[in-house]
């Protein structure tokens, strides 16, 4: 439920989406999901501080962290690799790293921290990927991106792909890179979500040992996400 006190434009509201209950902050106007924005902000903590520890003191030959933060960032260059090929990849290593990343550490974030223990007025601390508006968010991301590498290595000429091979398939062109973007979304949400409402009632029903295995699942199952959606973008 929406605050009492709470008046918002008509662009929050057209970009309204939930499942479940919020403990909703009001931003310049703007509604937003506050458990939500936790979550995320200590993701990105925790990412800059593996950067940080990686990257302190590089030796040629790697140690600790940092043969740590290099296993990831050649496991990203690879995803790049094969999906842009050797000419075209190097430039998207930092999109596709940050996407990759960030997925990955919000859905371990989700599956390994007890963030149930922490009680909010409303709602609770999850994964940020079992909320609707982060993975459209991420997903209308990688649709802007996808668009400027086009346009940006054909210029206008990109627009042609539509008509190819033939003009009859412009319509069905347009709605693949509609669907794109719903596609993306609306798998890494609907996997994430089902997997912690599972573990959640599993935990309820037989607690401690029956969940567990069901809890290591979730955590390759949120790996493999990661990777599934920095592959498709």
């Amino acid at each position: 439920m929406y605050p009492d006190n709470f008046s918002s434009s008509t662009f929050t509201f057209l970009a309204e989406a939930e499942v479940g209950k919020h403990f909703y902050w009001n931003i310049a106007g703007f509604l937003v999901h506050g458990q939500v924005l936790v979550v995320v902000w200590f993701v990105i903590l925790l990412l800059l501080i593996f950067s940080f520890l990686g990257t302190r003191g590089a030796d040629r030959i790697p140690h600790s962290w940092q043969n740590f933060m290099e296993s990831a960032l050649d496991f990203v260059v690879d995803i790049a690799r094969n999906q842009l090929g050797e000419s075209f990849y190097r430039e998207w290593i930092p999109f596709i790293g940050t996407l990759f990343l960030f997925i990955f550490g919000c859905n371990w974030a989700g599956a390994v921290i007890p963030w149930k223990l922490i009680q909010l007025p409303e709602g609770e601390f999850a994964a940020p990927t079992n909320d609707i508006n982060t993975t459209v968010a991420l997903a209308l991301l990688t649709s802007f991106a996808y668009f400027y590498a086009g346009l940006s290595k054909k210029g206008l000429g990109y627009f042609k792909r539509y008509v190819n091979p033939i003009p009859l398939l412009l319509p069905i062109n347009i709605l693949e890179d509609f669907t794109k973007p719903l596609s993306l979304s609306f798998r890494l949400f609907g996997n994430v979500l089902a997997d912690e409402l599972t573990v959640t009632v599993l935990t309820s029903l037989v607690p401690l040992v029956i969940p567990l295995p069901i809890m290591l699942l979730g955590i390759f199952a949120g790996s493999v996400q990661a990777l599934i959606f920095s592959t498709l973008a």
